[in-house]
């Protein structure tokens, strides 16, 4: 699975989303899951929706995009910032300011 979270409206309810999903899977905002959580690993199927690294952070499988920077920057400097890696956040230096010929 690989979700596409576009727009103001889309990337507040995907960062919603990402973070109940840490919580439900036990996964930590940096990535990691702590030690006691893979030990027995009786469920993986946060694996649909993470890809899991080299180094065992956790990487949530999405990608965001808006022409308008300031929502993503919300996502880069906010409590799960270290969950996304920075390929995932694309934005636009300005917005369409609600002319969609801009965009």
């Amino acid at each position: 699975v690989i979700s596409i979270h576009v727009g103001q409206g889309g990337i507040q309810v995907g960062n919603a989303c990402w973070e109940l999903f840490c919580l439900e899977h036990g996964i930590q905002p940096d990535g990691q899951m702590p030690s006691d959580k893979t030990i027995g690993g009786g469920d993986d199927a946060f694996n649909t929706f993470f890809s899991e690294t080299g180094a065992g952070k956790h990487v949530p499988r999405c990608v965001f995009l808006d022409l308008e920077p300031t929502v993503i920057d919300e996502v880069r400097t906010g409590t799960y910032r270290q969950l996304f890696h920075p390929e995932q956040l694309i934005s636009g230096k300005e917005d369409a300011a609600n002319n969609f010929a801009r965009g």
